[in-house]
């Protein structure tokens, strides 16, 4: 049976944490590792994490240096067939994602796998705002802006044996680095599942202000150059954006 490891990173998140709990425990998979790594959080976070995690929960709260950092080093602690990331604001789409995860990956030939996104307010998490449908992988995808939702990725733990965890030196793009890296560069297989694995609150870090969608920007273009061996058009910037606006939708609230 295929162990799956949860990989939680928070910081002050008393108000989202436990939706955040609940949802890994409600999944029909049986075979679930869920590791959470606190900064150090100053408000009631971690009595809401005992509260309310599960029997399958490791736990380290200290200070760290970032969510990448923190991220990476539940990674080195998973001891999972496969890793994926629920961030503390965000939940499950259904109670059988897991399972889902498991019998795409269940196959020697497939090594990552993702799927669609929709984004939620973020007091009503059950209000659906915008939703991000991804698309098969072709080669290239991702010189030309294309990106699939990172929340909703998993890889095999081999993979990230192989080629590395998130690039701490990348404040904010280290996911979008990571994903070029795992399909973009190492070709490894990946599957695309047409079902909504995660929902997310409004309010991501890369996309909350405009000095962090410049710095996102910046950072992928100086790695860009690094791995293709040229400079991006000064279309890339705007290619994302068409992206990104073919891949939200936008809905009734």
């Amino acid at each position: 049976m295929t162990k799956i490891s949860i990989i939680t990173a928070c910081f002050n998140a008393e108000e989202t944490i436990a939706d955040c709990l609940k949802s890994v425990n409600s999944q029909t998979h049986p075979d679930i590792e869920h590791l959470i790594i606190d900064g150090a959080s100053t408000d009631s976070t971690m009595q809401v994490i005992r509260k309310h995690c599960g029997e399958s929960s490791n736990i380290v709260s200290e200070p760290d240096e970032g969510i990448y950092h923190a991220l990476n080093k539940g990674i080195s602690m998973a001891t999972g067939d496969v890793i994926g990331f629920l961030h503390a604001d965000d939940v499950f789409g259904d109670d059988s994602v897991l399972q889902s995860v498991a019998t795409t990956l269940e196959t020697d030939s497939t090594a990552a796998c993702y799927a669609d996104l929709v984004y939620v307010k973020r007091d009503q998490i059950d209000v659906v705002v915008r939703e991000w449908k991804s698309s098969p992988y072709v080669k290239g995808n991702f010189r030309r802006g294309w990106m699939p939702p990172h929340p909703t990725f998993y890889a095999k733990r081999s993979a990230y044996t192989s080629f590395g965890s998130f690039d701490t030196s990348l404040k904010i793009g280290a996911d979008w680095d990571l994903l070029v890296r795992f399909l973009e560069i190492h070709n490894i297989s990946a599957s695309y599942v047409p079902e909504v694995w995660v929902r997310m609150r409004l309010g991501g870090t890369s996309n909350r202000s405009i000095r962090n969608i410049v710095k996102n920007n910046y950072e992928t273009w100086n790695r860009f150059r690094e791995y293709f061996g040229f400079l991006p058009s000064l279309l890339f910037p705007p290619l994302k954006w068409i992206h990104r606006l073919k891949q939200f939708r936008s809905l009734k609230t």
